[in-house]
């Protein structure tokens, strides 16, 4: 799985975090999984060096997906 690196700033949470590379705040799980030696804890410290988790998006959508006028 791909990563990419970030560095914490004194009071960074992480489901802003995950708002900030997912677009979700609730997705913070899969970076407090990716960084298990991370303490969870409700404001990060400052310097810590974290690997967030890039989703691979597919580029497909398949026909159930799609609005009924473009079937």
């Amino acid at each position: 799985m791909n990563h990419i690196r970030h560095i914490t700033t004194e009071g960074e949470r992480w489901d802003l975090l995950a708002w900030r590379y997912y677009g979700d705040a609730t997705a913070y799980e899969r970076i407090i999984t990716a960084n298990p030696a991370v303490p969870f804890v409700e404001t990060l410290p400052g310097g810590i060096e974290l690997a967030i988790p890039v989703i691979e998006v597919s580029a497909t959508i398949s026909p159930e997906e799609l609005p009924p006028w473009k079937v």
